[in-house]
């Protein structure tokens, strides 16, 4: 967890700092640094982080980050949804179950993914109207629901 914390702020930084055309060109610049990763892991980082590639004016392209105003509406789009589609919440050792309206379950299944718990490991959406959330070994569900009650003061018990 505090790798992938690490990384996600070099990356951060580096794409700030430093003209990044290819994601080759940001995987090397991180195993300079010290990272060990793969592309795959990269490509997922960059995901996360909602890069995206601007014109340089030079008829070439680079890795941009979003604004904050634009990272914060999109997590308010994601709190919208999961305050929208969810019921109820429960959980066992370090799985979490989200009963939510039928139909909503993919919804409240990327708004987990995407509001950036590093507690969670990742979320299935099921057929309809269940999510399950699998969490990082030693978490509880009680971290889990503080944690989101910490993106999500709305969140009711």
């Amino acid at each position: 967890m505090k790798e992938r914390l690490a990384r996600l702020k070099a990356v951060r930084k580096l794409i700030k700092t430093c003209r990044i055309e290819s994601q080759d060109i940001l995987l090397d610049h991180l195993q300079k640094e010290g990272f060990q990763l793969t592309q795959a892991t990269l490509s997922r980082d960059l995901k996360f982080l909602k890069v995206g590639k601007i014109s340089d004016g030079h008829n070439d392209y680079i890795y941009s980050l979003p604004g904050d105003d634009e990272r914060q509406e999109s997590e308010r789009t994601y709190i919208h949804d999961f305050l929208r589609g969810y019921i109820s919440i429960d959980w066992s050792g370090n799985m979490v179950v989200i009963k939510t309206y039928s139909g909503h379950s993919d919804a409240v299944s990327l708004a987990v993914d995407n509001l950036g718990l590093d507690d969670v490991l990742g979320t299935i959406a099921g057929r309809d109207d269940t999510v399950f959330v699998c969490l990082r070994e030693g978490i509880t569900g009680e971290d889990f629901m503080a944690r989101m009650k910490e993106s999500i003061p709305e969140l009711e018990d």
